[in-house]
């Protein structure tokens, strides 16, 4: 299937830089099916179908080759890849872990101030669960999961959570497109919320480990459906 030549680009959200916004876009594109796999990236191409310089396209599919989306070859440029199913497995598993340990540590760890910012956002994502918008969603949910990562008050592990999401990150966002899925999101979160609140570190790793692991079964169901 050929990607159409002019899209709409989204108004982005002042925080998200040129070549994020263009990498959301090509992912989409990606997961889709638009751009299946082996077609080529041409990165004056690009620039000339999204009015851009080529430095923010370049940026963007250097990020897009880090989820696995993208293949860059010296002389040959980028084309559109796909990891292996073993190889998205082994991400959303390791991801599972990285969380889960994340979610724990933050209920020991977090501040009151924390929390009350955690409880917040949780009630951002209900709110936006009527109006529909996937890609809002979405934007709260990486806030929502930055402020777990943070309240772990681990460094490090925030840095492996951090990377690892960046890698997942477009297959995460596509299973928001499932009918339902806000709805479904928003109590896995609620799960997680209360055992931090709670203070306990067993069931906040317990609930957020069954998140991702339901996030993964999600974004299969969402590539079943294409």
């Amino acid at each position: 299937m050929s990607a159409p030549s002019v899209i709409t680009r989204r108004e982005a959200p002042a925080k998200t830089t040129l070549a994020e916004e263009l990498r959301l876009q090509i992912a989409d594109e990606i997961v889709q099916g638009i751009l299946p796999p082996g077609t080529p990236l041409d990165e004056t191409g690009l620039a000339g179908r999204f009015g851009v310089s080529r430095t923010p396209v370049r940026e963007a599919l250097r990020q897009l080759a880090v989820s696995g989306l993208v293949d860059t070859r010296a002389h040959y440029g980028a084309v559109v890849a796909r990891p292996s199913d073993e190889r998205l497995i082994g991400m959303f598993e390791a991801m599972a872990e990285i969380e889960a340990l994340c979610a724990g540590f933050a209920a020991e760890r977090m501040t009151g101030h924390e929390r009350a910012s955690l409880q917040g956002l949780h009630d951002k994502l209900r709110a936006h669960i009527q109006t529909g918008d996937p890609q809002r969603h979405h934007e709260i949910n990486e806030e929502f999961h930055g402020a777990v990562y943070a309240g772990a008050h681990n460094a490090y592990l925030a840095e492996l959570a951090i990377a690892t999401r960046a890698r997942v990150q477009p297959f995460r966002r596509a299973q928001f497109r499932n009918l339902g899925r806000l709805a479904k999101s928003y109590v896995e979160h609620d799960r997680v919320v209360v055992a931090i609140m709670r203070g306990d570190r067993d069931r906040a790793a317990a609930a957020m480990r069954d998140h991702i692991c339901t996030v993964k079964d999600e974004y299969e169901a969402y590539l079943a459906s294409l």
